[in-house]
This record gives structure tokens, C-alpha cells and sequence, in this order.
């Protein structure tokens, strides 16, 4: 069974850097079938995605958080990371960490709650 876990501060002060981890289980990163995601959902809005990191290395970004996000990975743990400059409380929000194929995503973590506050 495919696990993906999200791990990171729930707490972020504004202007700072958000940093989270995505473990991945029973099944390798570097699989070419596969691809790793970032999808976060704040209060009141729906689903968003924010970015890919393919099994080559390889990343895109939602053009919206483009300047702001980062997305990379260590293989030799199997993982992959997010950071996200300049947070706002508009940033608020649960993250999640996912696989997928193209546009459908199969296996989610639970998702991190992390605020924007001072």
C-alpha cells in the first residue's frame, strides 16, 4: 500500500518561508509512471494545485504561486519538499502531497494544516 506522509511547522509567520515534506512509502519517486504533486485547499476555497515534480527531476509550477515555489526531492530518502517565499495569511490553508498521472491524483497524504499568522 502506497503511503504518502506530510510533515512540517503548522505555523508560519508572515514574510517567512513555508517548508514542508512529503515521505513517501511502498513506492519510489523516481518511478517513470508517476509523478509527485503539492495541492493545498484554504478555508472556503476550493482544491489547488500548486506544482509537479516528475520522476526526472524535472518541475512545473502553477503559474499563479510560480515565483514563490520551489519544489525538490531527495531520493536517496524518498522525498520530495515544498517551499513557498514570502507567505501571506492568504497562504493558509492544508496542504497536501499526492501521486499521480497526468491530472488524476491516486494517493494523498492527510494533509497538513499550516497558518499564516504573527
Amino acid at each position: 500500500q502506497v503511503q504518502v506522509q506530510e510533515s512540517g511547522p503548522g505555523l508560519v509567520k508572515p514574510s517567512q518561508t513555508l517548508s514542508l515534506t512529503c515521505t513517501v512509502s511502498s513506492a519510489s519517486i523516481t518511478n517513470n509512471f508517476y509523478a509527485w504533486s503539492w495541492i493545498r485547499q484554504s478555508p472556503g476555497k476550493g482544491m489547488e494545485w500548486m506544482g509537479v515534480i516528475h520522476a526526472d527531476g524535472s518541475t512545473y509550477y502553477s503559474p499563479s504561486l510560480k515565483s514563490r515555489t520551489a519544489i525538490f526531492r531527495d531520493t536517496s530518502k524518498n522525498q520530495f519538499s515544498l517551499q513557498l517565499t514570502s507567505v501571506t495569511p492568504e497562504d493558509t490553508a492544508v496542504y497536501y502531497c499526492c501521486r499521480g498521472t497526468g491530472w488524476e491524483f491516486d494517493y494523498w497524504g492527510q494533509g497538513t494544516q499550516v497558518t499564516v499568522s504573527s
